[in-house]
């Protein structure tokens, strides 16, 4: 027998015009619902009905399966802010239930909004959702002269958001928060970071900023390669010119998962999470005091999601965590290491491994001998004063192995 068609769930947007701003299809979809699912503040935006009205719970995520399957065969519509599908419970929704399930009648977003108000090409205009998320993730979005669009998490993310640019050297940006966009409320207040001290106004906010940065402001870019300087810690760290050498060998693509395997200082990972937004990183680390220095850079640099657990291979997760890729910058030489990390690697995915001492250099050159793939060698040097003179001085060389893990066995068996 064919089973029962499922009626789809309405995913409708309305914005801070509440009823009177829904499309005509909009209102309609609302008013034929048997059930009304969202906030308790969209819920109040819609005239009284029959409909059972269900407020998210909290926390909501984990909930969400058995909250649908309870109202399973009757008409539902969940209510959302704005366009569902942007940084939206439509997205959450499409991924739990399937897209399928869903019908989504949207409503300009409040970055649409905020655009419109402020004469800013949409298309040009980077955004930042800082819903639910560190404001220390704005960090690895600030560049001199760039405009940004932030999505509040509440009324106290204007002031979190004046304080990081402050101690990023970005005081002197021009800050603007639309509070109410496109409602009777709607209301716009300005000023520089440098000496914003705004009383915590409506939760329901955009930032917009104009970003300035002082003459003493790192400049940071999404393209690998930091200045040392802008890490903090032991020193203990893959130095700038292999770093951008090796996350080219490692060459992330958004949404890739990577192990740093002897983390450090968390360069590799940082960086590697850097270059897109939708970039994962787990870095592993043994000693606690560089697991604390993981964490304070990677909250400073604008990365805050990077997962440090401990010693490698033990604090590797569950075989159903796949990497896409794996950097081995310590411990080479640790028995077993480098056949767990093969292991747990991806078919598809690299592996790449830099070695400083001549013992992991030999145990680099046996694994090539085994699984093919690149060897390189690089000898950096700077030049640094010498008396009146300048002088070459050399690093460490260090020789690096890439591989990508074939999708046969055939050649791990040779």
């Amino acid at each position: 027998m064919t089973p029962p068609a499922i009626d789809p769930i309405v995913v409708v947007g309305i914005g801070a015009d509440g009823w009177d701003g829904l499309a005509p299809r909009a209102q309609t979809a609302v008013r034929d619902a048997e059930v009304l699912m969202g906030s308790t503040r969209q819920l109040a935006l819609i005239p009284e009905s029959g409909a059972k009205r269900v407020p998210w719970p909290s926390p909501m995520l984990a909930a969400l399966p058995a909250l649908f399957d309870e109202h399973r065969g009757r008409r539902v519509c969940v209510l959302a802010s704005g366009d569902p599908m942007f940084h939206g419970i439509g997205v959450t929704l499409g991924r739990i239930l399937g897209p399928e399930r869903l019908q989504v009648l949207a409503h300009p977003s409040s970055v649409s909004l905020a655009c419109a108000r402020l004469g800013w090409p949409l298309h040009e205009t980077t955004t930042v959702s800082l819903v639910n998320r560190d404001v220390a993730t704005l960090a690895a979005s600030l560049v001199d002269g760039a405009r940004l669009l932030v999505l509040s998490n509440d009324e106290h993310t204007p002031g979190a958001v004046a304080k990081l640019l402050r101690e990023h050297g970005f005081g002197d940006s021009a800050v603007v928060v639309l509070e109410q966009l496109g409602g009777p409320a709607e209301h716009v207040v300005d000023g520089v970071a440098g000496t914003w001290d705004r009383e915590p106004g409506d939760p329901l906010n955009v930032i917009a900023l104009e970003l300035r940065a002082s003459d003493t402001a790192l400049r940071l870019t999404r393209t690998p390669g930091l200045a040392d300087d802008a890490y903090r810690g032991d020193g203990q760290m893959t130095k700038h010119e292999v770093r951008a050498l090796t996350l080219s060998a490692l060459a992330p693509a958004p949404g890739e998962l990577l192990w740093d395997v002897g983390g450090g200082s968390g360069t590799i990972g940082i960086e590697w999470m850097r270059s897109d937004p939708r970039c994962r990183a787990v870095a592993f680390e043994r000693e606690n005091a560089r697991v604390a220095q993981i964490v304070d850079n990677a909250s400073r640099l604008g990365v805050p999601t990077l997962r440090v657990r401990g010693s490698a291979p033990d604090a590797f997760p569950a075989e159903t965590t796949v990497p896409d890729a794996i950097f081995v910058g310590g411990g080479v030489t640790q028995d077993g290491l480098l056949d767990a990390c093969w292991m747990r690697l991806r078919r598809g995915g690299r592996m790449v491994v830099n070695a400083v001492t001549a013992e992991s250099e030999s145990l680099v050159l046996q694994w090539h001998a085994r699984l093919g793939g690149e060897l390189r060698k690089f000898q950096i040097y700077r030049g640094e004063p010498l008396g009146g003179f300048t002088a070459w001085r050399p690093h460490l060389p260090v020789a690096q192995w890439s591989v990508v893990k074939p999708h046969s066995t055939e050649r791990e068996e040779q």
